[in-house]
């Protein structure tokens, strides 16, 4: 690019120096330059010559008149640089050779367009010393000299034919051009170097504002870089955080699957404990009782046989286990508490992330803001404007207006003055107190008479509100909108390059919608429609904001 940049500039220059080293006399290079005291710069023999055939000492630039003929002296400063322009010219240039030199032929100095040869500087002598060939037009060397020449007349192209826009000779205007507007060459030339010099400005100037694009972009790239440099610190922020989380209930979790575990051992080392003591005690009975099924002391066993009879008091160990699974339901509100946590933090964090990317996109779309007048030639005459062209109302009656190309007839619609047709442009309307309202942009050639069908593909890009909370895109097939706020300002921003229509909720700093991958091809026009007034319960006007640019420039820095 800068390479691209710096080529272009070098170029510009060459063709600037060119310019400012050439006489206005002969369309070539300085050959022994003169000053007039008006300040402009010939070649000597060519002023000479011009004021030799003139009546009056006029300069052939300016045309200002010298009462005395000016003793004409070489400018030897401007020489010295025109001939090093030559020399570093001439690298590239083709030498040209006298036509006189027999044998081995010398460098042509000038050609002479009344004889249509060149001539070295020993045969050009006789062009300087006989009287008669000194008022030949003689111009820097060139190998074509017939093209400097009238080829019906072979004479000296010396006029410019303005009707049919090429050079004549005298012979020519006293025959086939006797009746056209011819000038001089010089006179003829002097105009369209002007024009040139305005055409040049005007290309320095497109290549100016191209590198100025170039430096924006440059800008743009390094902005975002910054941005994406500041997203991803953001963002692994936010997921160490929700890893740190993660980690966090982990080990809550494992803790107490680990508590559970040695509740676990507790209880059952306290049940084998009983176990034992009343496999102890039934142990014991049984020993009592195989002793007394032998005894023969028959008194004794009938005082002791009520107690011994009936099986020590022990607990129900049915109904007692120890539990092997892991507690499901305790994992499962860990788990439940943890996933609820991760999609709070989660969801926290995305909203924190769109809600300022959002305000991000709209302060960046806000400093392409346009001042937006409303066209009362468009107006439907329904239809009322305020004075500053800035609100529209639906009077429901209509008024008297003459029914021109560019108003609407059937629908209550109004386009803004100004067109766009490349760039990026952004405007905002209020939408407040309003049940319903469509806002968008409209291409120049849409139909403007009878019932209309806002879609793209006819030349609309809209977002509407409908039964005072039904929002919907009006795409081929309409989209519903589903908005949290009911938005009372709403920003319209389109790239045209881009193809991209957007809309945002400017208070709440929210998108709406965006159409993408439009294809543009003509002016596109801000777009209104108040609807009617449904009763008086749509009676809110739709204001055009004015938005401040330094404003929007302070947002975004």
């Amino acid at each position: 690019m800068e390479e691209s940049s710096s080529q272009v500039t070098r170029d510009s220059s060459s063709l600037l120096y060119e310019e400012r080293f050439m006489c206005s006399v002969c369309l070539d290079e300085f050959t022994d330059p003169v000053t007039t005291p008006c300040g402009h710069n010939f070649c000597k023999t060519c002023l000479t010559q011009y004021w030799d055939n003139s009546p009056n000492c006029i300069c052939p630039l300016c045309k200002e008149k010298f009462t005395k003929r000016p003793e004409l002296k070489i400018n030897t400063t401007l020489r010295e640089v025109v001939d090093h322009f030559k020399k570093k010219k001439g690298l590239n240039k083709p030498d040209v050779y006298c036509d006189a030199c027999t044998g081995v032929k010398l460098k042509a100095v000038k050609s002479c367009l009344h004889c249509g040869l060149t001539f070295c500087k020993s045969h050009l002598e006789p062009h300087n010393n006989v009287p008669k060939l000194k008022k030949h037009k003689l111009i820097n060397p060139v190998e074509n000299v017939e093209d400097y020449m009238c080829q019906k007349h072979e004479r000296p192209l010396e006029l410019f034919c303005r009707e049919d826009e090429m050079c004549v000779c005298q012979f020519c205007t006293e025959t086939d051009h006797k009746t056209h507007n011819t000038v001089t060459i010089e006179e003829e030339s002097g105009e369209k170097r002007t024009q040139l010099g305005k055409t040049q400005s005007k290309v320095q100037q497109m290549i100016q504002e191209r590198l100025k694009k170039m430096e924006e972009i440059k800008r743009s790239v390094q902005l975002r870089k910054k941005s994406t440099e500041r997203e991803i610190a953001d963002s692994i922020e936010v997921f160490t955080a929700l890893v740190h989380s993660i980690e966090r209930c982990q080990a809550e979790l494992l803790q107490v699957m680990e508590e559970k575990q040695k509740a676990a051992e507790r209880q059952a080392e306290g049940l084998i404990k009983d176990l034992e003591q009343e496999i102890t005690e039934l142990k014991r009975r049984d020993s009592e009782l195989e002793q007394l099924s032998h005894t023969e002391d028959h008194i004794h066993l009938l005082q002791i046989y009520p107690t011994m009879n009936n099986p020590p008091h022990t607990k129900n160990w049915t109904d007692i286990s120890i539990d092997t699974d892991v507690n499901v339901e305790t994992v499962r509100k860990v788990l439940s508490q943890l996933q609820k946590t991760l999609n709070t933090k989660l969801s926290e964090t995305l909203n924190t992330k769109l809600k300022q990317a959002v305000d991000t996109e709209l302060k960046r779309s806000q400093q392409y803001a346009v001042d937006v007048t409303l066209d009362p030639d468009t107006a439907h005459p329904e239809l009322i404007l305020s004075d500053d062209g800035k609100q529209v109302t639906n009077g429901d009656t209509k008024q008297n207006l003459s029914d021109n190309p560019k108003r609407f007839n059937k629908c209550p619609i109004v386009l803004g003055k100004e067109g766009f047709s490349s760039g990026r442009f952004y405007y905002e309307v209020q939408v407040k107190g309003k049940t319903k309202w469509d806002v968008g942009v409209a291409r120049e050639s849409v139909n403007r008479k009878g019932t209309i069908t806002l879609i793209p593909q006819n030349g609309f890009w809209t977002v509407i509100l409908r039964n005072e909370n039904q929002y919907m895109a009006c795409a081929y097939t309409p989209v519903s909108l589903t908005l949290r706020e009911k938005p009372q300002t709403v920003g319209v921003f389109v790239d045209y390059e881009m193809g991209l229509v957007s809309f945002y909720d400017v208070e709440a700093r929210s998108h709406i919608y965006s159409f993408t991958g439009q294809s543009f091809n003509e002016k596109l026009y801000p777009y209104f429609c108040p609807c009617n007034n449904n009763g008086g319960k749509n009676s809110a006007p739709l204001l055009i904001s004015c938005i401040s640019k330094t404003v929007c420039h302070l947002q975004s820095i």
